[in-house]
C-alpha cells in the first residue's frame, strides 16, 4: 500500500535540508506552458529522445508543474545533472541528485533504491531522461516515483542514463 504524505513529507524535509545548506533552487519564468501528453511506459522506451537545448519538448511538463505548484504531477523530461548528494537513508533509500533542466529550472531527484538499481557512476554533468511524479515546495521542486510500482496501482516511472532505464 502507498503511503504518499509519509513520501512527501520525506522528500520536503530533503529538498529544505539540500536549500538550508546549499540556497535556493531556481524558478521557472512566470510565462504559461502546456503540459504535454504523457505516452505509457512501453511507447516511452520506444520514442526518441529529444537532444540539445530545446526546453519546449520534454521539459514543459515540469515547468508547467512547477508554475502550477503541483503535487504529484506526472512529469517527463531530461536534465543535466548539477550536483550529486548523500543517500537519504531514512525509509526506503533514496540515491538523490539535482537535475538542471534546458530552462536553467533545478529539481530534485529522490530515486527509490530498494526499488529500482541505484544509477551507479552517475557524475556531475550527466544527461538524465526521466519519468515520474513531481512534487512542489516553496524551495523548487522534488521527482520521485522513478521506478516500476510494484502494486500495479501507479504510473510506472524511470531514469535513462547511458543508454540505460532505471525503474
Amino acid at each position: 500500500m502507498r503511503r504518499p504524505a509519509t513520501l512527501v513529507t520525506l522528500l520536503l524535509a530533503a529538498g529544505a535540508a539540500w536549500v538550508a545548506a546549499r540556497g535556493p533552487l531556481s524558478r521557472a519564468p512566470s510565462s504559461p506552458a502546456a503540459v504535454p501528453g504523457h505516452a505509457d511506459a512501453a511507447d516511452a522506451e520506444r520514442a526518441p529522445r529529444p537532444r540539445g537545448r530545446d526546453a519546449s519538448s520534454t521539459g514543459d511538463s515540469v515547468l508547467a508543474a512547477v508554475r502550477a505548484h503541483a503535487q504529484d504531477a506526472p512529469v517527463d523530461g531530461h536534465g543535466e545533472v548539477v550536483r550529486m548528494l548523500a543517500d537519504d537513508r531514512e525509509g526506503n533509500p533514496h540515491q538523490r541528485f539535482l537535475l538542471r533542466l534546458d530552462d536553467g529550472t533545478t529539481v530534485l531527484v529522490a530515486h527509490n533504491i530498494a526499488l529500482a538499481p541505484r544509477l551507479d557512476g552517475l557524475a556531475v554533468g550527466d544527461r538524465v531522461d526521466f519519468r515520474g511524479d513531481y512534487v512542489w515546495n516553496p524551495k523548487g521542486g522534488a521527482l520521485h516515483w522513478t521506478h516500476r510500482d510494484p502494486h500495479g496501482s501507479h504510473r510506472d516511472g524511470w531514469l535513462r542514463w547511458r543508454g540505460r532505464t532505471y525503474q
